[in-house]
This record gives structure tokens, C-alpha cells and sequence, in this order.
């Protein structure tokens, strides 16, 4: 199996949003929504592809702001850990957190969540859009905070858990940084060296070469 997989960074905060299929022409699976639906919808038709799935690595605005304009406008469930479902349900909080406040013209349905979540577990395998994914739950940067491993292929989308030579921050609400560690230590360097790692923000990286060289690891 060979995936066709497309990202672009989007929204204030360039966000990679990635879309992942089997083939041009049929369905496909959306790894986060920055609140960029123009820029999610160009993805999708310069693939000719359509979403059976959204998946959310975790409920920050940036990653997830997007997620009720997308299931609306394509009749597509949306999936997040319920550890974050508080984090997602209080959107313009984050905001106060991020930037100090709400920007004018941001009303209270600024980067509102989808009607409802399909849940996101531990150890869970989903198959969308023809594609296995492995779910790992990650807390640390936030509590719910999952990657996606397509063992099949090697690659894992780490959202903000690891990125090419850093890892998430966890100062802002329910960050952990000893959660982070564990979760590094027990579910992303358990993988193969050759795992290619997509993160949430920058260039992709591989988990060899963030062994050797992330500054932030060298105590695991």
C-alpha cells in the first residue's frame, strides 16, 4: 500500500492539515482542522478526493477551530480524545491563554465544536477511507492529546507531541511535561527508527533522527 497523502499549513499559527487516501478519486481521511475550511476544501479538490473522517490530534483552537465548519460542510463525524473535550467545549478561554484575549469582532461562537465527538482510545484501530490507524494516546501537551501511527507505512502524525527537533510546550492549560515525557518514552520512541514522523507545526522528521539529535530527549 502506497498512501497518497497532501498537507498544507494553514491558519494564523501554520498548522499542518493533512489529508490521507489510497488513491485520487475517493475518499479520504482529515488529520486536523485549523479554521481554514477554503484552504481544507482546495486540498481536497486539487486530489479529487472527499472525507469520510476528521480526526483531531487534540483540542487546541489551531488544530481543531475548523472542526464544526468541516463536519458541517462535508456530513463527516468528527473524532477527538474525551480527555479534551473541556479544552474544545471553551474555545475563546484558549484564547485568553494564547494571546492574552479575544480579538474585536470574535463573538462567542468563535472556533465553536462540532454538535458532538466520536471518541478517540488508546490502543484503538480505526479503519477510514480504506487506511488502518493505530490510535496512541499521548497526554502531555493537552490531556486527550493523541498521534495516529499508520503502521502499514511507517508514519506516524504526531500533532504536537514531537516535532523535527522539539516537542510540545506544556504550559498552557492541562499541559504535563512529565506526561509528555512518558508518553514519549512508552508510545513514540517504542516505534521503528525508519517511522517517518508528520507532525502538527513544521517539516517532517523521522523518530532515528530525533533519537539521535532532539535536545529534549536525551534523558530518554
Amino acid at each position: 500500500m502506497t498512501l497518497l497523502i497532501d498537507s498544507r499549513s494553514l491558519w494564523l499559527a501554520e498548522t499542518n492539515c493533512y489529508v490521507l487516501a489510497l488513491e485520487r478519486g475517493g475518499p479520504c481521511v482529515i488529520i486536523d482542522a485549523p479554521d481554514d475550511v477554503e484552504g481544507i476544501a482546495g486540498m481536497l479538490a486539487a486530489n479529487d478526493l472527499y472525507p469520510e473522517a476528521l480526526l483531531l490530534t487534540h483540542a487546541h483552537i489551531d488544530h481543531g477551530g475548523g472542526a464544526a465548519a468541516v463536519a458541517r460542510k462535508w456530513a463527516v463525524s468528527a473524532y477527538l480524545h474525551p480527555d479534551d473535550e473541556w479544552l474544545a467545549a471553551d474555545p475563546l478561554s484558549q484564547l485568553r491563554s494564547l494571546i492574552g484575549g479575544v480579538p474585536p469582532g470574535w463573538g462567542a461562537d468563535a472556533f465553536a465544536p462540532p454538535e458532538s465527538w466520536e471518541s478517540l482510545a488508546d490502543g484503538q484501530q480505526l479503519t477510514l477511507a480504506g487506511i488502518a490507524l493505530d490510535v496512541l494516546h499521548t497526554p502531555g501537551h493537552t490531556p486527550g492529546h493523541c498521534c495516529f501511527h499508520v503502521a502499514a507505512e511507517e508514519i506516524l502524525f504526531s500533532g504536537d507531541q514531537l516535532f523535527a527537533g522539539s516537542v510540545g510546550r506544556t504550559d498552557l492549560p492541562g499541559g504535563d511535561w512529565g506526561a509528555l515525557l512518558r508518553s514519549m518514552r512508552d508510545k513514540v520512541l517504542t516505534l521503528e527508527d525508519a517511522t517517518r514522523v508528520l507532525p502538527g507545526h513544521g517539516p517532517a522528521t523521522t523518530i532515528a533522527r530525533e533519537r539521535l539529535t532532539n535536545p529534549f530527549l536525551t534523558d530518554l
